[in-house]
């Protein structure tokens, strides 16, 4: 049995493409984090790549960002192809069956804008851990951060 689910934020902007046939195809990668802490109490990240083809790519492609938390099903591939220098080159990838976008779109756009409007001079934004105001008190992103919720991130439960 061949089967991934995964739930992790996006690396980059999704890349699509179009093979010679006109069928749609993007690539992109999402971190996803370990369940354990290392030794000097930081979570790691895996970083994953990932491939969705035809209409799904294009929603995808269409729908999500940078950044963005995203849950997929798929299975693992490898393949395999010869570089320019001759040499033989093994990827491990996740073919992409379903996908789900975790947050509303327009919260995301309304984030990227803040973001954009110079919010950064006021606190900054790590999606791991939400908006910080500068005053050390950390805002879940959304819903909570309109309601001022302070949220310690080693108290999830994931």
């Amino acid at each position: 049995m061949n089967n991934v689910s995964l739930v992790g934020r996006l690396t980059r902007d999704p890349e699509l493409k179009y093979t010679a046939n006109n069928v749609a195809n993007a690539t992109f990668s999402i971190a996803v984090n370990r369940r354990f802490k290392n030794a000097q109490g930081e979570r790691e990240a895996d970083f994953i790549n990932c491939v969705i083809w035809r209409q799904q790519a294009e929603n995808l492609a269409n729908w999500l960002r940078k950044g963005m938390q995203v849950s997929i099903v798929g299975s693992i591939q490898t393949r395999n192809y010869e570089n320019n220098e001759g040499r033989r080159v093994y990827v491990t990838e996740v073919l992409v069956d379903n996908f789900q976008s975790l947050e509303r779109r327009d919260a995301s756009q309304e984030m990227q804008q803040q973001v954009n409007n110079g919010m950064q001079q006021q606190g900054s934004y790590n999606p791991n851990q939400g908006y910080n105001n500068n005053q050390g008190q950390n805002f879940a992103r959304d819903p909570l951060a309109g309601q001022g919720m302070e949220i310690n991130p080693d108290d999830l439960p994931f």
